[in-house]
């Protein structure tokens, strides 16, 4: 039986279609006309603003720049930048006190701290400034001491404002603290560690990814709202400032002179704030 040999031959090459690049379809990308028109029509807006601001004779900036840094001012500063870090700090410390205690099992320290946030948030800072102000002619004497003329106004604005802020301080910690996964309380546990261990070295640690944020923000509007403590005379910023406009007639300079200290600090503090934030998060997926 003969072989059959077969013979291949060469399939004809395909010439490579020369247009085929031309007919592919080619990404355009969006105009965004609308938006970069409205972003120039803002940017002029503000520009006219500014420009409105610095040449308005009416704002006195030079009676500004002499008051800006007058020893008035800054010990109204000093104040104002003291009583900001004694109230947070000894908020926090009763508000961390006051979370522990709602999330206790203990039914009566439960309520007790349901009940001190919600009085204390439905009652408006300058009502209890007010009313701590006027503690002697509510209780003229407690436990055989005459509250007449006991407390200053600094320690009347210290007080009211450190029970004010520890309401809001204890949900920022609850809500801390309730972030922080059940497992690993439970592995602590399995460790045998105490419940305050347990707390300081396990919870609040991981706790403070979710504290820093509300508190930051908390830390800048008590720098602002200590402010109001100028209507019971304690001399903060403002009322440094008012004691001068009083005297000089001159309103709208000094208005601006606390204003521009309160935009300083308050940068200040953001930027702060920033760090402190990404510091906590390190190792997580928000971290920058």
């Amino acid at each position: 039986m003969s072989a059959q040999t077969e013979i291949h031959t060469p399939s004809p090459s395909v010439p490579p279609d020369e247009h085929a690049e031309d007919d592919a379809p080619r990404i355009v990308p969006v105009r965004r006309t609308g938006q970069w028109a409205a972003a120039v029509v803002v940017l002029l807006l503000l520009a006219g603003a500014l420009v409105s601001v610095v040449r308005n004779d009416a704002f006195q900036w030079d009676v500004v720049g002499a008051y800006l840094t007058t020893d008035s001012v800054l010990r109204g500063l000093g104040l104002t930048l003291w009583l900001t870090g004694l109230v947070m700090v000894l908020g926090f410390a009763l508000g961390t006190l006051l979370a522990v205690f709602r999330l206790s099992s203990n039914r009566v320290l439960q309520a007790v701290s349901w009940g001190y946030v919600w009085l204390f948030r439905s009652t408006p800072i300058l009502v209890q400034l007010l009313f701590w102000f006027n503690i002697g002619a509510l209780y003229p004497q407690i436990l055989g001491v005459n509250t007449v003329n006991l407390l200053s106004p600094i320690a009347v604005a210290v007080i009211g404002l450190t029970l004010h802020e520890a309401a809001y301080a204890a949900e920022v910690v609850r809500g801390g603290i309730l972030s922080v996964e059940r497992g690993q309380l439970e592995a602590a546990q399995s460790l045998g560690l105490g419940p305050w261990r347990r707390l300081r070295r396990i919870v609040l640690p991981q706790a403070m990814r979710s504290i820093v944020p509300p508190a930051g923000n908390m830390l800048i509007g008590t720098l602002k709202g200590t402010s109001i403590v100028s209507i019971i005379a304690v001399q903060d910023l403002l009322y440094s400032a008012q004691l001068v406009y009083h005297r000089t007639y001159e309103v709208i300079p000094l208005l601006l002179v606390a204003t521009l200290w309160y935009v300083v600090i308050t940068s200040l503090l953001s930027i702060g704030q920033h760090y402190v934030e990404r510091h906590y998060a390190r190792g997580t997926a928000g971290a920058r």
